[in-house]
């Protein structure tokens, strides 16, 4: 898919591999719907990039929020042609340590973000993608899908349901509308404000969002990037040195 011309969601696009992608896509000529709560952030991207940027402020958290971006972006973008579901948050969580009644609404917050979020724009919005003659729809996940740290438990949960959605709509979409792409990316432990102060041997923001591209231009099923690339044989020879290996993230 040429990113020429397209107009393209990001969500999480202020901050991260999320304003990498919207950088290297604006250089590649789309137009980018950026989706984040930071409206100061939004007001920079527009300054920078004038009105080839369309800022869009939304708590990703808030289910009517979401709705109402989904009503809505059919109608003001109609060129409307991929979705990029880059948002995501992580909670460090000890499930005993933490108390209980404090830590429910965070890693409810947490599964509304990074799993209720994504489900809702793909669902919401593949009508309209499958009206257009090419669309796509890019889910971003981790390695930890695969085999979880212990730390992050509900992080790990969400990734690796957003990972069988993906596959499980990708299969929908080969069977009914073939010409809607849906491609997972599968990213190693990048330096992102996220993981700040956590972590060895971090791919930059910019390498990443690189690797995003470029998976979406080939139009790949699944785009596995840099170190992530060796965890499918991994899990598939030796599974619990997978488990081991990440289990401290």
């Amino acid at each position: 898919m040429n990113p020429a011309g397209s107009t393209i969601l990001i969500t999480g696009a202020t901050r991260g591999i999320g304003r990498e992608l919207t950088h290297q896509l604006l250089g590649l000529g789309a137009h980018v719907v950026a989706v984040a709560r930071d409206r100061g952030q939004l007001k920079s991207l527009t300054a920078t990039h004038g009105d080839r940027v369309t800022p869009w402020s939304v708590d990703l958290a808030d289910p009517a929020a979401v709705d109402a971006l989904v009503h809505q972006l059919p109608e003001r973008h109609p060129t409307l042609s991929m979705v990029i579901n880059n948002a995501a948050v992580q909670t460090i969580t000890s499930l005993f340590a933490d108390e209980p009644s404090a830590m429910r609404p965070v890693l409810r917050r947490e599964i509304a973000v990074n799993l209720d979020a994504v489900v809702a724009l793909c669902t919401g919005l593949l009508p309209h993608l499958s009206r257009q003659p090419y669309a796509a729809i890019v889910n971003v996940t981790t390695g930890l899908a695969l085999a979880p740290k212990a730390s992050a438990p509900v992080y790990c949960a969400t990734k690796a349901a957003v990972r069988t959605f993906t596959r499980a709509l990708r299969y929908q979409c080969q069977d009914t509308a073939p010409h809607v792409r849906v491609t997972d990316v599968i990213l190693p432990l990048a330096d992102t404000g996220m993981t700040r102060g956590r972590g060895r041997g971090k791919i930059t923001a910019a390498a990443a969002a690189g690797a995003v591209v470029a998976g979406v231009r080939r139009g790949s099923a699944e785009v596995y990037v840099g170190k992530a690339r060796a965890l499918p044989a991994l899990m598939r020879v030796a599974p619990a040195l997978g488990y081991r290996i990440l289990r401290h993230g």
